[in-house]
């Protein structure tokens, strides 16, 4: 029987399994790399555990504290989640990864840096800021086949989309809608998600402005809806602050709570830096028989 631990947490309804594994390295197969398949069927809602996405934490080197390896929902790997970084630091600060208030994290994506909030009592992590390092308007480094990051066109089912193109080491779309809600995500999501001028898929977010700042909904590519999205969230403050639609520090209310996000100018043309800020919340540890997973759900392979 081959037996796995996992800790589930949340941030802002986004939920993600983190699997330990502190021996390994990013891209290197270790003894807890697990098949596309298996990621996917662990996160299914249905036939398994459940979860937006699977984090596998992992040693760290050269100064950072540890590494995170990110899959989406439907196995394929990810270069970055701000939603998922605060989950692996609730995870890593238990550990006793990092200082008491810092975390240094490498991602596919980059080097990231976290600031941490403790909660009196217990000392668990329940909020964290990351640094998520420049969102980008340059449309190879998004990347998308366009001239322009700006003022993209999109029409599903007769409904015409307009939105900008950003990166913040994962693509995204941003989309400006009268009202979020009304969009049938469900149904326009997976062909914007597929938009042949995105290569390699893309985010969507559907925003509208707030007194505060925005509030929106996310088509998360690889998952689906999700309750939430950290580098979407950076994303879509950015272009809407570009725009002149929202401050440079605001709050983006998504249907699972509130993130907060801070962009500041870099002199690099139009690119800014931001930070990203949030709650976290530990839900439960599960262990799970891996082999009774690959009997219940169709699998390509298994453990590699």
């Amino acid at each position: 029987m081959t037996t796995l631990n996992f800790s589930k947490l949340h941030a802002t309804g986004n939920d993600f399994l983190v699997l330990i594994d502190l021996e390994a390295r990013y891209g290197s197969r270790g003894r807890n790399r697990l098949a596309p398949s298996l990621r996917a069927a662990l996160c299914d809602r249905r036939r398994g555990v459940g979860a937006d996405g699977l984090i596998r934490l992992l040693g760290g080197s050269d100064g950072a504290d540890c590494e995170m390896e990110l899959t989406n929902a439907d196995g394929g790997l990810a270069e970055i989640s701000g939603n998922g970084l605060r989950c692996l630091a609730n995870v890593a600060a238990k550990l006793g990864l990092g200082a008491a208030d810092r975390l240094v994290v490498d991602t596919a994506a980059g080097r990231r840096a976290m600031t941490l909030r403790r909660r009196p009592g217990d000392d668990e992590v329940d909020y964290a800021e990351a640094d998520m390092g420049l969102v980008m308007f340059t449309p190879e480094m998004i990347p998308v086949t366009a001239d322009s990051s700006f003022d993209l066109e999109a029409t599903v089912d007769g409904v015409h989309y307009r939105g900008d193109a950003a990166g913040v080491g994962n693509p995204h779309f941003v989309v400006f809608v009268d009202d979020p809600d009304a969009v049938p995500l469900d149904r326009h999501g997976p062909v914007l998600e597929h938009d042949p001028r995105f290569p390699n898929r893309t985010n969507v977010e559907m925003v509208v402005p707030t007194a505060s700042g925005l509030r929106m909904r996310i088509w998360e590519r690889g998952v689906g809806e999700t309750a939430s999205c950290g580098s979407g969230a950076c994303a879509a403050a950015a272009v809407a602050h570009r725009r002149g639609l929202a401050p440079a520090r605001m709050t983006v209310a998504v249907p699972g709570g509130d993130l907060v996000v801070d962009l500041q100018p870099n002199g690099l043309g139009e690119s800014m830096n931001v930070r990203l800020g949030g709650a976290v919340a530990h839900v439960f540890d599960v262990d799970v028989d891996l082999d009774r997973l690959a009997d219940t759900v169709p699998l390509a392979g298994g453990v590699l």
